[in-house]
């Protein structure tokens, strides 16, 4: 009891201050006026004026902005204009976050879509952040949902809320996209280099598939000559057969088997026979 009391005790200074922040009607909000008493953000609120994200959120009705301090604002200072727009952009949630709605994710993890890509030039995953509750410290970060983009930035604290209309959130550091720049094509349609190259490594296969699906053509056509020599109509077939199957029939002599050797070569016998013949009437007249 005594912990519940002290923990509902240090809830009340914040939740006081965001009463006197938010209080009043739920009508439009005004980012600009929210940042106004918070000098440590004065950086980052006269960039959302001047590139006008700030009346993008302020249409909103549903947002949260992830905001940083005025020393981590230095990371868009060299960003120009129309690319500074994007990447403020890509700070503003298109939902209501406060860190007890990211504790009661189940997968401590979600892919969260920005204003950014709300805009339609977002490519590829530009438009959506990555947030992560690591299960090891319980430390609660932000990235850009771009393949390889680190989780660099850490929930800080609420800065602001009004349920479940607006919610401003510190984060240690700003969130740049890779390639938000113009460095890469910001429109999907166009396919990035590596995409244009893989229909060539596609197509390559193409010829070896012919070339191997034609090879067993050769081997299917030998497997249905093999039977040629038998039927005896091919002439050239017993070259590509074994070695003179007749010569192997005829090499045992009278010894071999006399019913295949007569229906393989009737002729042959009929002349051993008449050899034999005159080969016996030879003998007798010697004798």
């Amino acid at each position: 009891m005594a912990a519940t009391t002290s923990a509902a005790a240090a809830v009340l200074p914040l939740a006081s201050l965001l009463l006197l922040l938010l209080s009043g009607p739920a009508a439009a909000h005004n980012i600009t006026e929210i940042l106004a008493p918070f000098s440590d953000f004065s950086n980052f609120n006269n960039l959302l004026s001047q590139s006008k994200v700030a009346d993008e959120i302020n249409r909103r009705q549903t947002i949260t902005v992830l905001v940083v301090d005025n020393s981590a604002a230095g990371a868009f200072s060299s960003l120009q204009a129309d690319v500074l727009k994007r990447a403020l952009s890509v700070h503003v949630i298109l939902d209501y976050y406060d860190p007890y709605k990211f504790e009661r994710l189940k997968s401590k993890t979600a892919l969260l879509t920005t204003l950014y890509q709300a805009s339609g030039v977002a490519a590829n995953r530009m438009g959506f952040l990555n947030y992560t509750e690591r299960t090891d410290d319980e430390r609660m970060l932000f990235g850009s949902a771009e393949p390889g983009a680190p989780l660099t930035a850490e929930l800080v604290k609420v800065v602001a809320a009004r349920p479940y209309n607006i919610s401003v959130l510190q984060v240690t550091a700003a969130i740049i996209p890779p390639g938000i720049d113009g460095s890469r094509t910001l429109v999907s349609p166009p396919p990035p280099p590596p995409a244009a190259h893989s229909p060539k490594k596609a197509a390559a296969p193409a010829p070896e598939e012919a070339s191997e699906a034609s090879a067993p053509a050769p081997d299917a056509a030998d497997k249905s000559d093999a039977p040629a020599p038998a039927d005896g109509p091919v002439g050239d077939a017993p070259l590509s057969s074994p070695p003179a199957p007749a010569a192997v029939a005829d090499a045992p002599g009278p010894g071999a088997d006399k019913a295949a050797h007569h229906s393989a070569a009737p002729g042959r016998l009929a002349a051993g026979a008449g050899f034999g013949v005159v080969m016996g009437a030879v003998l007798l007249g010697a004798l």
